[in-house]
């Protein structure tokens, strides 16, 4: 043990005296350079697409900190992002594969990353597997609509998010890992509520949108978040700098990319994703002289779920669905975008610990004093900022000015 010791210790010496020399032979004003990329495979028709370099876990002994841009070794693909040819724009490459070409911070799957990381450290899960998707494609069309190219309009999400077989096929082939951050897919929806509007006559199975069971078709999207930061600045009406060092700060610097990449301008946040349910043709959604019932409904778990009584978000979200139904069955298209964005995006334990405080008050529970009592626990009384709200309308090519919600 003790030579295998000494070899790699000198192996790792070797390494750094090399990288070292390859510093001393640059101009001391000039910035380190980086890694040339190889943008053609010898005796491949791909040409144009780069050549991967592959980070094995099994096989690296030591975890690479957070490196700075232009410095040996960072070499992201670049990203066009508004364009609408999507291998111009560029994937998003965000996997821990590549881990000196990746061009975003952060991780996919959301917060569940975390448990992505707890399946390799208990031996579940090998950290090299790419996954195979050759039949995950999208079930029904999406886009490309107009806005897709507009950054003010689609910020917070990757308009190509589930086209990565279509669009990005050339580099998966070559052996890119390159995910989806949106699944397109069909389902049926069984709801009581649905179920005792056929009952008291409100609604009429067709067999095609509703079923005699009260079953309804359904065609799902899930979208996990993926941010332009430039944009997301702008919404909030900040600098880039203001929002990368806030967000830095406030998860206890989870995230030092923010800080010291300011040349990766995508960001792939720890949040929950959305969900958008559509009755009747999705394809008809752009189209302004066919009927269109929205809702945008942000997660209430104790409610939708549970049937809390203390909220009553539940019964505004099945009247919405109940009006979408009527809708796909006279022609149009129902629309409801479920956001996970519990208690105000302030946090379930929060929305408690108001509850509680509304409870106990003086004068007990009143609708007049419901934002102070969340202000009084949180600081704020609403973290949804409705700013990013509208990127999914205009994913799935929105384009009239209103719509209905319930």
């Amino acid at each position: 043990p003790s030579l295998l010791f000494l070899a790699r210790i000198t192996l790792r010496f070797s390494i750094v005296c090399q990288k070292i020399s390859n510093f001393s032979s640059m101009s001391p004003s000039s910035p380190p350079s980086k890694k040339i990329r190889s943008n053609s495979i010898e005796e491949s028709p791909l040409s144009l697409v780069p050549r991967p370099e592959i980070t094995k876990f099994s096989q690296v002994e030591y975890v690479n900190l957070t490196s700075h841009s232009n410095t040996f070794g960072t070499d992201p693909i670049p990203v066009s992002w508004g364009h609408p040819d999507p291998l111009v724009r560029g994937p998003v490459v965000c996997t821990v594969r590549h881990s000196s070409q990746r061009n975003a911070i952060g991780a996919h799957q959301g917060s569940y990353c975390i448990y992505t990381g707890l399946a390799v450290a208990a031996g579940a899960l090998d950290p090299d597997y790419v996954p195979k998707l050759k039949l995950s494609s999208p079930v029904f069309k999406i886009g490309p609509h107009k806005s897709w190219t507009d950054p003010k309009k689609i910020a917070a999400i990757d308009p190509f998010g589930h086209l990565i077989t279509e669009c990005y096929k050339d580099y998966l082939a070559v052996g890119w890992d390159i995910r989806p951050t949106i699944a397109v897919t069909k389902a049926h929806i069984d709801l009581p509520e649905c179920r005792e509007a056929i009952k008291a006559g409100r609604l009429f199975p067709d067999g095609v949108i509703l079923q005699e069971t009260g079953q309804s078709v359904v065609s799902k999207v899930a979208i996990e978040p993926v941010w332009y930061l430039p944009e997301i600045a702008r919404r909030f009406k900040c600098t880039e700098v203001v929002l990368r060092q806030s967000i830095f700060r406030m998860t206890n610097g989870m995230y030092p990319e923010l800080i010291t990449r300011p040349d990766l301008k995508i960001f792939l946040p720890p949040i929950g994703n959305l969900t958008c349910y559509i009755w009747g043709d999705p394809d008809t959604i752009p189209d302004e002289d066919i009927e269109l019932t929205c809702r945008v409904h942000d997660e209430c778990n104790g409610s939708d779920v549970f049937g809390s009584d203390i909220c009553t978000c539940r019964p505004y979200l099945t009247h919405a669905i109940e009006e979408c139904i009527k809708t796909a069955q006279r022609g149009g298209c129902g629309l409801v975008i479920y956001y996970r964005k519990e208690g105000r995006s302030l946090g379930e334990v929060t929305k408690y610990l108001v509850y509680n405080t509304r409870k106990r008050q003086e004068g007990g529970d009143s609708a007049a004093k419901y934002f102070s009592c969340t202000e009084q626990v949180a600081g704020v009384q609403d973290t949804r900022f409705q700013a990013l709200m509208p990127d999914p309308l205009h994913f799935l090519g929105v384009v009239r000015d209103f719509y209905i919600s319930f």
